[in-house]
């Protein structure tokens, strides 16, 4: 359920769940759990998940059967198409999509069926602007470097906190320790984040910054580079990019001088930063989270790369290095592709097919050819987790027809006819497809169903075949045999022919079920220029499509203006997005949904400390309890992601009772990065209000 892959050893009795603890033996993990492993047991547990399918009706939801379910389902979405196109029918992919084996490897057959270019999912309100980055340059989207963090002596981490994350876009548990080790061996970890973050606090040095003003601090460390004599254009991984000589003038304009006041972070500070970088024996640049849900993330995240790649930390030890991991996506996924198409109400470009998701919510409210009837959300909640949350609830109360793919009554799947519940995690085979790719060790590990599901129950990929069946009963010939092999097998049998077309001939899917901790497949090592997967083999920087976007750069540095209070998100290590908020031991003790601000942004709004505030956006307000800190720089207020579950119709008792408030009834789905179509989450201009009394409170809440 988390990047992390961590191995547990899980004893039961029966189907009773006695403990979860960390596999010790476990080559990757080593024994490390974080919170959130523990929830596999409460989710499979919790009363108020769904074990059955259930179809909203005036006397509330009923239990059918899925035959019914899945009938009157492909029956709904073919009345959406047939009366207004194939198009007029949308689909939502959210996060734990990714965490599923099953689902992996069988829903292309779902996508295929349903015949709608109209696709939206999770990585546009997050990591879209690392796939961007690598199809460019290293010729797919899928072929994504991590920093080689159990080996570097110099960690530069831009907008990520990964002992709340453990990685992300970089696979690694225990990070605290591995982060600790790099200290211990004389090394280095430097922070840059408007909050001092849990992983701030262990650094060896942490800088705030103004949200969404990195990309100047990387254009500025970029220009340092070449301006104290580091640049390494004979680097291994510089000799391949064709168009390195360019970069020397990128960021010519871009001073460590010139943006300082609007960053934060001082002209010396910034020199000081590049040299050390520079000199270390090994470093990484890591940007994540923090750089590419704002308005520059997409040019953040390639001068991440770009100052990785001439400072010659690509491909080296202790650098930013590729994994090599058993089943291999890239090799049999499509490299992506930006800009084919553009959504019909706001122009934006797809990406590999899908369109940003800041335009699903027009899609459905904006009258015209192509405006969307209907709508199928497949493991995701987008009405907590995509901007103007608010917008999107009451687009999709007015959609025709709405299916989720669920295992709760949510506050997105509220809104549809049919619920479809797939099993929980302990009843179905794992083996993490996506994540070992993002690995920073390489791994293997296949898990088999712990609890075998009930004769009424189905999984995620059972349900996807049965609809792709209905709804697209003329497949081709090939595809209908892969689902019949795929029903007949299950998906390990998918698992098994991409093991064997993978770069460890010795791994097989029965060497992975005789090594059930996990097979070590060692320490990540140089793979240039055979990761490349451009026919060239070579780096293309793209330096024309990422130099245009400088005028953007420029404008906002014209009309900077330092007075507004800016809004950004945060995570906790004890929760996951919207989805683990019914677990009791993940929510219990003081409540996090709070607002944070530095006292000296309190004092000027005459704000104390857990009194409630009114946050205003240009799309909503909320009413928050605050929490005056210094973790906070002054002038930046945080609240976390994935509360504000105290909207109608939700049945999760335990979420309900810790509601919060959601951050994205404050995030502006006009606020876009412009070159990607990625939301800007981070960075978003709000007001506040103190709320002087209990009557303004409720007041305030009726509005």
């Amino acid at each position: 359920m988390c990047e992390a892959m961590c191995g547990v050893e899980i004893k039961h009795d029966g189907e009773k769940v006695l403990s979860i603890k960390g596999d010790k033996n476990d080559p990757f993990s080593q024994g490390y759990i974080c919170p959130k492993a523990t929830a596999l047991q409460d989710l499979h547990e919790d009363p108020d998940r769904l074990r059955q399918p259930v179809e909203r009706t005036a006397d509330g939801w009923k239990e059918i059967s899925w035959t019914d379910a899945l009938d009157k389902v492909a029956a709904g979405i073919q009345s959406v198409q047939q009366k207004y196109g194939q198009n007029a029918f949308g689909v939502y992919l959210g996060n734990p999509n990714v965490h599923n084996m099953g689902g992996m490897l069988t829903v292309k057959q779902l996508l295929t069926s349903l015949k709608t270019r109209s696709r939206f999912s999770a990585t546009s309100i997050d990591q879209l602007p690392h796939h961007i980055v690598s199809m460019h340059l290293f010729g797919h989207m899928l072929r994504i470097p991590v920093p080689d963090v159990n080996r570097t002596q110099y960690m530069l981490i831009i907008g990520g906190n990964p002992l709340a994350s453990n990685g992300s876009i970089m696979t690694a548990p225990n990070m605290r320790q591995k982060l600790k080790d790099i200290k211990a061996r004389a090394g280095k970890v430097v922070v840059i984040d408007p909050r001092r973050t849990e992983t701030a606090e262990i650094a060896s040095e942490h800088h705030f910054i103004r949200p969404a003003t990195d990309v100047l601090l990387l254009l500025a460390m970029l220009n340092e580079i070449y301006a104290q004599g580091y640049a390494k254009v004979d680097s291994r991984a510089a000799a391949l990019a064709p168009e390195i000589d360019r970069i020397a003038s990128f960021a010519k304009d871009y001073t460590a001088e010139s943006v300082a006041s609007i960053t934060g972070i001082t002209a010396l500070e910034i020199k000081r930063l590049v040299k050390e970088f520079c000199e270390a024996e090994s470093s990484v640049c890591y940007g994540r989270m923090g750089i590419s849900v704002q308005e520059f993330g997409l040019l953040s995240q390639y001068l991440s790369m770009v100052i990785n790649i001439v400072s010659g930390r690509l491909d080296e030890v202790g650098g930013l290095m590729f994994p090599n991991p058993a089943v291999d996506v890239v090799n049999s996924s499509g490299p992506g592709y930006l800009g084919k198409r553009h959504s019909r109400v706001s122009n934006l470009p797809d990406f590999n097919g899908e369109y940003p998701v800041v335009a699903m919510a027009d899609e459905m409210l904006v009258a015209g050819e192509g405006q969307l009837k209907g709508f199928m959300s497949v493991a995701g909640n987008p009405v907590l987790s995509t901007p103007n949350g608010e917008k999107l609830d009451e687009a999709l109360s007015g959609l025709e027809f709405m299916v989720s793919l669920d295992y709760f009554v949510t506050e997105t799947s509220r809104h549809a006819n049919i619920i479809l519940p797939p099993v929980s995690p302990l009843e179905r085979d794992h083996y993490d497809v996506t994540f070992n790719g993002f690995a920073v060790h390489n791994v293997a590990k296949y898990s088999p169903a712990l609890f075998d599901r009930k004769d009424n129950e189905k999984h995620d990929w059972e349900i996807y075949l049965e609809l792709a069946d209905r709804l697209d009963k003329d497949a081709p010939e090939a595809i209908q045999k892969e689902r019949a092999a795929t029903k007949a097998f299950g998906p390990k049998f998918l698992l098994e022919q991409g093991l064997k077309y993978g770069p460890y001939k010795e791994v097989t899917l029965d060497t992975l079920i005789d090594n059930p901790h996990g097979v070590d497949l060692g320490p990540l090592h140089s793979m240039l220029p055979e990761a490349i997967k451009h026919a060239d083999k070579q780096i293309h920087l793209n330096v024309d499509f990422y130099q245009a976007d400088l005028d953007r750069v420029k404008e906002m540095m014209q009309q900077y203006d330092d007075s507004h209070i800016l809004l950004i998100g945060r995570r906790h290590v004890r929760s996951n997005n919207s989805w683990l908020h019914n677990s009791h031991r993940l929510v219990k003790g003081k409540s996090r949904c709070t607002l944070m601000l530095h006292p000296e942004t309190a004092e000027q709004q005459g704000i104390k400390d857990g009194q409630n505030v009114r946050v205003t956006s240009r799309v909503g307000s909320v009413i928050i309890a605050a929490e005056v800190t210094d973790e906070l720089m002054p002038g930046v207020v945080s609240i976390p992601h994935g509360f504000g579950h105290g909207r109608k119709g939700v049945k999760q008792k335990i979420a309900q009772a810790h509601a919060g408030v959601s951050v994205n009834d404050l995030t502006d789905d006009t606020l876009i990065d412009q070159l990607s179509g990625n939301a800007a989450v981070n960075g978003v201009p709000v007001q506040l209000e103190a709320l002087e009394s209990a009557t303004d409170d409720a007041l305030a809440t009726a509005s």
